[in-house]
């Protein structure tokens, strides 16, 4: 989010008694109308009732600047009120004033303005009519055209704000009228929340949140913002509302309901403020909970009401306020902010929006707001400060606390601080974020979240199940309450993850139990387990202990690898321990000591060749041993381990044979993966009945499959990727009709298939046969790198039925397999990366992901049938220079091959005497290539780009330097309709802008205010201006019904980065007749044909299906998954604040309308075509994932995480 400037953060906390404000009230008024009447008495009933107010005619002392003084007053006040009387737009000083206050409201949104309409009606500011056209008309004579847009916005801006007109309030009559002003201003003063300083990257999360307030839904909304301790979700809760309780008859905002829920009568309490809010101040008497839910009942039919509900933790809390949700009036919404998603899940909550930490330079700045009373840190203090960033997280509590206590201070105390909160982390945040801890329904979640903060971050959840359900925890249930919780969450590749603040904060609860070690349950620091260990001095309360010696030494070089040997003796007094986690850890003695309660026992770089057969196992679940120097698993061993689980022998570069599986009965995964040396695995494991996975991944020795395999009954994932000494494809995997996951990554198919077929008489049949080897049950099959040709595959996959998951990426083929487009059922999944040779991807069957990255010399992506297409499909693509097409979404084309038609509607001609432009699509990183002139289109416009500054065609809006334009579309000529509109625009390089990547050059935005519709659109091609010349964006929409005689539209353009500079850009209306095309100015009787009717393009705006000559692209890389698209691309939320003009709505009503149109705005720009269904069409949601320089963050093939 942009940071607001200083003074104007000082003016963000709106409260009465805040001493930050100089005054609670500037009075804007025009002197000559109403100083000593009706301004006067309204100045004095303000300051009679306890208000500080400004008035510019007695407070500001002779001689100073009229313009900064007046800046410092609107800013240093809580509120304006604008006394609008008949001659206020004749002063240029009082139009001055009213564009400074608005600025203000916008920056804070807590700044209230109050517009008081006294002898003038609000349509003549909002239409500009009566004294405001005869006050401008004198302005343009001697202001710029600049400073009266200005004004003009502003007029129209103010006039659409909820204010109070004197014949409407009091019939005319001043005295009463003043009394409504000042208990108004009373309200909304004494009712608005105070709003923290320096807000920082939380635009997009408010955007969201205030687009659906302003939906105009007639329905009772929930809105639910969840999130952990300190990240923001009252600030969020805030900002929405100052911003948009005027919007509603009624409000109220309940801070602290735990807190005030945990005092005696609490949620009596709340229940009396949400009542007394609703009816203006009104102080009410209830006995007891359940006649407060009879008197909520009572009043919250009768008003539109907004009510916050802030730090929920209890159903109860919710009850006493929302039990009655349907007896709310329509179109209420309430939000509840809270630190329990499972809350919300029971209670119809229309969205749960989880808060976002922030990130690295959002981070920043909010530190530096804080440390150093600015946007950035002290040169000297860059460092120091990047560190005590990266320390946070992008907790803004963390930021805001840590900025505070370090401002002012040395570099020396900088560097003594950072060091103590490596050991000791801040308590102020800590207790803070304990609080989600401390509500934990009982101590078997708080144990559970322990043992994850102190041994498991960063592990598979799957893995942490089988442990903790060894240890008799509940475990899945307990892991989501502590993901409902925000106190964990578990990332795109199932591992558990924690933010490190609520780590440190369960480290900390552990670390409290006892000031020495060994008395404490947990033990994760390194120092503290080898001290304990050495000493021997353990103690039977502790659970769990983890030592890495790579870790410990690097914390003491001072110690050589003689003095850290152990004994095992010194696990003797540990009787309770359940997990034990080491890393290169040398013992000595007899193993016997060690604990035989052990559940979980990871040993990593084991230094022995065998499990030692004295080593009680027989309570183990999970045995991790990766980088062993086993070089077979027991020897010896006679005692069965009947709740091993997971066995994980990988990285055992000297691993040889897997003997006696038999000792294992109840072995649910076998990891073996890169053994390199490993040649032989026992017969026993057919026996295996619930081994449900093997991964022998890069075991590269191994030769063949034991027999007995195939009698696996349960085995639903095998990796064989990288056994490149397979002789032989392992024929009887058929019978395998439980497996469901196949990877056989860099396995050379493409040989065992050549061996397979030599001995066949039939090689077509042969390589059928062959395929038929797989099982049919298979749902995802991995062949990356296998050396396949496009002659390797079959006719069908008719055995795969189940089939969602395919990738055959690294593969030499040039096209899409026959077999791959045979499937009926589609796909899921098609991945197909680094296939260099591949050129099309032609007869898509249906397909929701489709993966191409750098596979660099694709050029076209074709589907079978419109029906093939989802609602929603994915592309990933990366350094596709040669990709020109994607049916049904975009083609590009040189425009001497598109429909004459078109060319002739946009006034082209001699095409050949026009020169190459460089095209270049930003949503797809690669370098700007010369080409001949090219037609694009998409969403029913159509593009082309010209290289100059002669525009072709005649056009009757032009913009004459102005970004925005409006105007009223006139009735076409007799015997003709209205087709759309052409829009042209010269734009060029920046001086000094360089080499440009991933930039889009300008976007536009079109309003239709009389029936609601937006649209903001940017092609994915643009044409590249050089240093020397410009370029001419040409465009043609097609609106039919949507754009008729007599709608009001609004034109806006704009450069969404400052590398171009748009010159010039204009609006000609279009019209059309049965037998002819004609393109005529609106305003005049010019006509000139273009081209016969039975070669119409159909296409309207909006919808997707593509007709002859007609070419369909996207509108750039918008992610639909907001999570995804707020770490990645921020673009939308810039888009939508760049083209912020609340001068289009003509009051609220339509106001209203147009927000219910959003959504159908929106799909222009995040690629969703309209489903027109009189046509037949097939609407699309087309996502491009690509690499794109616009945020911080590149997407790359390593985030896929993300992926659904």
């Amino acid at each position: 989010m942009a940071v607001v400037t200083s003074s104007a953060q000082e003016a963000s906390s709106s409260n009465v008694s805040s001493s930050r404000f100089s005054y609670h009230v500037f009075l804007s008024f025009r002197g000559e109308d109403t100083r000593k009447s009706f301004t006067d008495h309204l100045y004095t009933a303000l300051t009679d009732a306890g208000f500080r107010t400004f008035r510019d005619d007695d407070e500001l002392p002779r001689g100073e600047e009229i313009k900064p003084e007046l800046e410092r007053a609107i800013q240093q006040s809580q509120s304006s009120v604008i006394v609008f009387s008949k001659d206020y737009a004749s002063s240029g000083w009082c139009l001055d004033e009213l564009v400074m206050i608005l600025q203000c409201k916008k920056t804070s949104s807590n700044h209230v303005v109050l517009p008081v309409f006294y002898d003038i009606d609000p349509s003549h500011l909002r239409k500009q009519t009566g004294s405001v056209e005869k006050a401008f008309a004198k302005h343009q004579k001697k202001q710029s055209l600049e400073k009266l847009n200005r004004w003009r916005e502003a007029l129209a801006q103010v006039a659409d704000l909820a204010g109070m007109v004197l014949q409407n309030q009091a019939d005319g009559h001043e005295a009463k009228f003043i009394k409504k002003i000042v208990k108004v201003i009373e309200d909304k003063l004494c009712r608005v929340p105070r709003v923290t300083p320096y807000l920082v990257g939380i635009q997009y999360q408010v955007e969201n949140i205030n687009l659906w307030l302003q939906d105009g839904s007639s329905d009772v909304g929930i809105w639910g913002i969840c999130g952990i301790g300190g990240i923001g979700k009252t600030t969020i809760a805030r900002v929405v509302y100052n911003s948009n309780f005027e919007r509603f008859e009624g409000r109220s905002f309940i801070e602290n309901v735990r807190e005030i829920s945990e005092q005696p009568n609490g949620l009596v309490q709340i229940q009396k403020q949400l009542l007394s809010d609703i009816l203006s101040g009104r102080k009410v008497k209830i006995e007891s909970v359940s006649e407060g839910i009879m008197m909520i009942k009572d009043v919250i039919g009768s008003k539109k009401l907004l009510v916050v509900l802030d730090d929920i933790d209890r159903t109860g809390q919710l009850d006493a306020v929302l039990s009655m949700r349907d007896c709310f009036c329509p179109g209420s919404k309430l939000i509840i902010t809270t630190r329990n998603a499972g809350l919300l899940e029971a209670r119809q909550v229309d969205n749960v929006q989880m808060v976002e930490f922030l990130n690295d330079v959002h981070s920043l700045e909010l530190f530096s707001w804080h440390c150093f009373r600015q946007d950035h840190p002290r040169e000297d203090y860059v460092e120091l400060s990047e560190r005590v960033v990266n320390h946070c997280g992008g907790l803004p509590l963390a930021l805001q606390t840590l900025g505070s206590s370090l401002s002012g201070k040395s570099l020396d105390v900088w560097e003594s601080a950072l060091q103590k909160l490596k050991a000791i982390s801040n308590n102020e945040i800590l207790s803070k974020l304990r609080i989600s801890y401390d509500s934990l329904q009982d101590n078997h979640d708080q144990n559970l979240f322990l043992h994850i903060a102190c041994f498991f971050i960063g592990k598979d959840k799957d893995l942490i199940v089988k442990i903790l359900d060894g240890c008799d925890f509940y475990t899945i249930v307990g892991i989501q309450n502590l993901i409902d919780r925000c106190l964990v969450f578990c990332d795109g590749y199932n591992k558990m993850r924690m933010h490190q603040m609520i780590r440190d904060m369960g480290r900390e609860i552990v670390r409290q139990e006892s000031k020495y070690p060994e008395k404490r349950s947990r033990l994760w620091h390194h120092r503290d387990s080898f001290n304990v260990l050495r000493e021997k001095n353990g103690s039977k309360k502790i659970e769990g202990l983890v030592l890495n010696m790579h870790m410990y030494l690097s914390e003491t070089p001072s110690r050589t690898s003689n003095e850290v040997v152990l004994e095992t003796n010194s696990f003797t007094s540990m009787r309770k321990l359940r997990l034990l986690e080491l890393c290169d850890v040398q013992v000595i003695g007899s193993y016997e000591e060690f604990p035989r309660g052990l559940r979980w026992l990871c040993w990593a770089e084991f230094p022995l060749d065998s499990i030692p057969t004295d080593l009680f196992l027989e309570s183990l679940v999970v045995l991790e041993m990766p980088s062993s120097n086993l070089r077979q698993v027991w020897k010896g061993m006679k005692n069965r381990l009947p709740s091993l689980k997971i066995l994980d022998l990988s990285h055992s570069l000297y691993l040889t044979e897997v003997s006696d599986l038999s000792l294992v009965p109840n072995l649910e995964k076998l990891i073996l993966e890169h053994c390199p040396n490993l040649a032989e695995i026992h017969e026993s494991i057919g026996n295996l009945e619930s081994l449900v996975c093997v991964n022998m991944k890069d075991c590269k020795t191994i030769s063949k499959l034991p027999e007995k395999f195939f009698m696996l009954k349960s085995l639903e994932t095998l990796v064989i990727s990288g056994c490149t000494n397979l002789h032989q494809f392992p024929v009887e995997m058929s019978k395998m009709t439980s497996l469901k996951v196949l990877e056989v990554d860099e396995v050379p198919i493409n040989r065992l298939l050549t061996a397979y077929v030599e001995i066949k008489s039939w090689p077509r049949k042969s390589i059928d046969n062959f395929w038929a080897l797989f099982p049919s049950t298979l749902v995802d099959l991995s062949l990356r790198n296998c050396g396949l040709s496009d002659d390797a595959f079959p006719m069908d996959f008719g055995n795969l039925c189940s089939l969602q998951t395919l990738d055959l990426s690294l593969n030499p083929v040039c096209s899409l397999p026959d077999c791959v487009r045979g499937l009926r059922g589609g796909l899921d999944h098609l991945v197909m990366q680094n296939c260099a040779s591949l050129k099309s991807i032609v007869g898509l069957p249906r397909v929701k992901v489709l993966d191409f990255w750098e596979s660099d010399s694709l050029e076209k992506v074709t589907f079978q049938s419109l029906s093939c297409i989802p609602k929603q499909i994915k592309f990933y693509v990366k350094n596709q220079s040669k990709l020109s097409e994607i049916e049904h979404w975009f083609k590009l084309e040189p425009i001497v091959r598109v429909n004459v038609k078109m060319i002739n509607l946009l006034g082209l001609c001699d095409l050949e005497s026009m020169e190459a432009v460089k095209m270049y699509n930003p949503s797809i990183y690669t370098s700007a290539k010369m080409q001949p002139i090219q037609g694009v289109y998409e969403y029913g416009i159509f593009n082309t780009f010209l290289s100059g500054i002669e525009v072709p065609g005649q056009f009757s809006y032009r913009s004459n330097g102005a970004s925005s334009m409006s105007f009223t579309v006139s009735l076409p000529p007799p015997n003709l309709r209205i087709r759309g509109f052409n829009f042209f625009s010269v734009y060029a390089k920046s001086e000094g802008s360089g080499v440009l990547l991933a930039c889009y050059p300008l976007m536009m935005k079109v309003s239709n205010k009389s029936k609601g519709l937006k649209w903001i659109y940017g092609p994915s091609f643009f044409g590249m201006p050089s240093e020397e010349k410009d370029v001419i964006w040409l465009s043609h929409w097609k609106l039919g019904s949507r754009l008729e005689a007599g709608d009001e539209v609004t034109v806006s353009v704009f450069t969404p980065q400052q590398h171009f500079l748009v010159k010039e850009w204009g609006i000609q209306i279009v019209h059309e007749q049965e037998d002819q095309m004609i393109c005529s100015q609106d305003s005049s009787s010019s006509i000139y044909p273009c081209y016969d009717s039975d070669q119409e393009v159909n296409d309207i705006i909006g919808a997707d299906q593509v007709m002859p000559g007609s070419y369909l692209l996207s509108g750039g890389p918008v992610e639909q998954n907001r999570n995804l698209y707020n770490r990645r691309i921020n673009k939308l939320l810039q888009l939508n604040n760049m083209f912020e003009d609340s001068a289009e709505e003509t009051d609220k009503e339509e106001e209203r309308q147009q927000h219910q149109q959003h959504g159908e705005s929106d799909q222009m720009v995040e690629g969703e075509a309209e489903v027109e269904a009189e046509r037949g069409c097939i609407g699309c949601k087309v996502v491009i994932l690509a690499v794109v320089q616009w945020s911080l963050a590149l997407f790359s093939p390593s985030e896929r995480n993300d992926r659904p």
